[in-house]
């Protein structure tokens, strides 16, 4: 199960809502991510679809946009993020873990900045799997274990000054996307399907004012507080990330942060590898 601070991070949309607006307004190129992903595979419109992690349905408007019959199931543990999704049946209260679903029932699995937050990554993978059609597809949004450094050195700093003498050491709170990224979540997919493709967008966030980058921050604060030393406290960190971020806007005129998100296509003999493995399958027999 999901730990206390995944659970209260993500008891309802609030914090997930600040951050989607912050990046949909301050990205730049603009991009509709959601959108972005969806087109990463190809859809036929008839599909079973499982979107697990599935909040308050940031996929599921685009996705029905675009192909209304597709049949659409979410999953997530969250009654919060449940009681704001926008469709009216297929909803399920479950853990990625153990998905309340047959074997072989769903053309695709979503699971879309989700699966870091799960305890046991490969076990829910092996779920997904066991779900999808043999011919099926997973689609797995992340970040780049490079996405955001720029936060990353100011929280460091931040943490540093704040933390008892003789504590270089000390490591700044990681993104919970660190888990499963671009980079490691192509190999810990790789280890349960035949071929696995990544796909990156490159970005950045532009603030040219500061109170969107401290809410940012605090939207993250269940998830990164408990990470902090004994000794320093997130009132303090946030105290002197105001300071630096303010000093920077102030001589710069903005703060740049660079962004690197990607999806993760996952499958044994669907979408881009179908071909592929039609000619081997032939060539063998």
């Amino acid at each position: 199960m999901p730990n206390d601070p995944v659970r209260q991070q993500y008891a309802t949309d609030k914090n997930l809502k600040i951050r989607q607006a912050i990046h949909e307004k301050y990205t730049h190129p603009r991009i509709d991510f959601p959108e972005w992903v969806l087109q990463a595979i190809e859809w036929r419109g008839d599909e079973r679809v499982l979107d697990v992690g599935c909040a308050s349905g940031t996929y599921y408007t685009p996705l029905k946009a675009h192909w209304a019959t597709i049949e659409y199931h979410g999953v997530d543990f969250s009654p919060g993020m449940l009681a704001a999704h926008p469709a009216e049946k297929n909803l399920s209260l479950a853990d990625a873990q153990f998905l309340p679903y047959a074997d072989n029932t769903f053309d695709v699995v979503m699971a879309n900045h989700m699966l870091y937050h799960v305890p046991d990554i490969d076990e829910a993978i092996v779920e997904f799997r066991r779900v999808l059609k043999p011919n099926g597809v997973l689609i797995a949004a992340t970040n780049s274990l490079q996405s955001m450094p720029e936060l990353q050195v100011l929280m460091r700093r931040a943490v540093l000054l704040l933390a008892q003498a003789g504590s270089s050491q000390i490591q700044p709170p990681q993104p919970a996307s660190d888990r499963f990224a671009l980079e490691n979540g192509t190999r810990q997919l790789a280890r349960h399907f035949y071929a696995v493709m990544r796909h990156d967008l490159p970005s950045k966030l532009i603030f040219p004012e500061i109170e969107p980058i401290m809410n940012y921050l605090e939207s993250t604060r269940p998830l990164r507080e408990p990470q902090l030393p004994e000794d320093v406290h997130w009132d303090d960190v946030m105290m002197i990330m105001r300071q630096q971020i303010t000093h920077l806007v102030n001589h710069l005129g903005e703060l740049v942060v660079n962004k690197l998100n990607g999806v993760l296509i996952a499958t044994d003999s669907g979408d881009f590898i179908k071909q592929f493995v039609a000619i081997r399958q032939n060539l063998q027999g």
